[in-house]
């Protein structure tokens, strides 16, 4: 049966629930901040052919890790705009502290 989730802080509740592994954690930092540093360099360098590698780095990272490291179904498909949401708030809030890499 689908899951009913009413509104985004209920879906990220539910989003940090299936990220609390080490591993599952630098996947998905480690995938946005290479997503991010692509971005940067494409608009420094005009070279936009480097725009290929967004999908690998901001959903390859992430999804790897849900296959070696959480065991579970990522919800990506499911939610796709609170689940890109939601991998910039995680990156965020181990940036600064508020999530720790080891929950």
């Amino acid at each position: 049966m689908a899951e009913r989730i009413k509104n985004y802080e209920e879906y990220y509740t539910l989003y940090l629930a299936d990220h609390q592994k080490l591993g599952t954690r630098i996947s998905h930092f480690l995938g946005t901040l290479l997503f991010l540093f692509v971005i940067l360099y494409v608009i420094t360098s005009g070279k936009e052919r480097f725009l290929y590698y967004l999908p690998i780095y901001g959903y390859g990272f992430g999804l790897l890790s849900h296959v070696l490291f959480e065991k579970n179904n990522p919800k990506t498909f499911r939610h796709p705009v609170w689940n890109l949401v939601s991998d910039f708030r995680l990156f965020y809030e181990l940036l600064t502290g508020k999530q720790k890499f080891k929950a």
